[in-house]
């Protein structure tokens, strides 16, 4: 997964501990939107609260993004799609195009409730993409205490 020059990069980068913590924050906020974004849809109030995450959602995700883009630049020398993180960036890719949708459905003027359904779906695919890196994290630390 990583030679040793690269996990030393990997361990001395800044951008390493920045997308760490980039990625709790999301990670934390996308638990708290589906809690606000069932509670509107079970009770039908509370959509501030749904949208409020939701916007926080997309923040993140840019940030989390342009971090990791600069990230994989230092890494392998690619800002996006390298062949090491292809799927998570295929993920990555999948969760800005469904984040950013909402931008869409606006103008399309749908209804909270649609867009309601938008915000569960664009955070699940989120939470797939997440596990991909939580999975590489795990083999790259397994990697690492076994020496190879």
């Amino acid at each position: 997964m990583y030679t040793s020059e690269q996990q030393a990069r990997r361990d001395a980068s800044p951008l390493t501990r920045a997308m760490m913590a980039a990625s709790m924050a999301q990670l934390i906020v996308i638990i708290a939107s589906y809690c606000f974004v069932v509670y509107f849809l079970s009770v039908g109030t509370g959509y501030a609260g749904a949208l409020i995450t939701f916007w926080l959602n997309i923040v993140l995700l840019w940030l989390n993004t342009i971090i990791g883009m600069l990230w994989e630049k230092g890494m392998y020398g690619h800002y996006f799609m390298c062949r090491e993180f292809f799927w998570e960036d295929v993920g990555n890719l999948a969760a800005l195009i469904a984040y950013n949708s909402y931008f869409v459905i606006l103008l399309l003027d749908w209804s909270q409730q649609d867009i309601s359904l938008l915000m569960l779906a664009a955070n699940t695919v989120y939470l797939i993409n997440f596990a991909q890196f939580v999975v590489k994290l795990m083999k790259a630390r397994k990697q690492q205490s076994s020496g190879c």
